[in-house]
């Protein structure tokens, strides 16, 4: 999954598809700065081809990056040389310093398998997190809300090229299975069309929440943002 011939095309695509990464960004710098003013650096991890890293590179004096796939981590070099990117897995990766935000993004979160991987991933953030710092979280699609066999498409032409992308989502055990279809006509190399499998654990709200507080941090949920799935935000507790 997040194969090259998806990394080639992935930002074109979504932000084709309506996707404004910089916006995105913005909002969650606010939302931030209003609860950690002094705020001056942050973790992306899921960083995927660092569109969201570009904007935050503007806002906190210092970001960095973590990603599980090599060719999304390549499209992000270069599209940020100047800035460290990781390639690691969130449920256990060791950086040299902490992060006074740490942020992960677009649902990358329920690629955790389990309730036990999901406590090692807040486990790993809590680890890298400041004193007084805070954890940005937006979820996959909760149990309770997940829609079943969901079926999307779209066609696009964001530049030379146009892309067709169809998938249907439908739940496999306690999570869902995406099958998506690319197809791609370019000018110059003709038509050639990939597919792709996306599996997410489907954890309800309460989950997230007893996992989050089982590696030390309390969680605030603020519903309807980030396209209907909510953000977790979440601080170290108190003593």
């Amino acid at each position: 999954m997040y194969g090259a011939q998806l990394a080639a095309l992935y930002d074109a695509l979504y932000q084709a598809r309506g996707k404004d990464y910089a916006e995105e960004a913005e909002y969650l710098t606010d939302t931030v700065r209003a609860r950690v003013p002094a705020a001056a650096s942050l973790l992306d991890v899921g960083c995927g081809t660092g569109a969201h890293l570009e904007t935050f590179a503007g806002r906190f004096g210092h970001v960095e990056g973590l990603e599980l796939s090599e060719e999304m981590l390549q499209e992000a070099r270069r599209r940020l040389p100047d800035t460290p990117l990781h390639q690691g897995d969130m449920r256990d990766f060791t950086l040299d310093r902490r992060f006074d935000v740490i942020a992960c993004l677009f649902g990358s979160v329920g690629h955790a398998a389990d309730q036990d991987e999901l406590r090692r991933t807040f486990a790993c953030f809590a680890r890298h997190l400041t004193p007084g710092g805070l954890v940005v979280i937006e979820p996959w699609w909760f149990a309770e809300t997940y829609l079943d066999n969901y079926v999307s498409g779209d066609v696009v032409t964001p530049d030379h090229r146009t892309i067709a992308r169809v998938s249907h989502t439908r739940r496999e055990g306690p999570g869902s299975r995406m099958s998506v279809h690319y197809l791609v006509a370019d000018q110059d190399t003709g038509i050639t069309s990939f597919t792709e499998e996306y599996t997410h654990r489907l954890f309800t709200r309460d989950e997230y929440t007893a996992a989050l507080r089982a590696a030390g941090l309390e969680p605030e949920y603020l519903p309807d943002v980030q396209s209907g799935r909510g953000l977790f935000l979440a601080t170290v507790k108190e003593s």
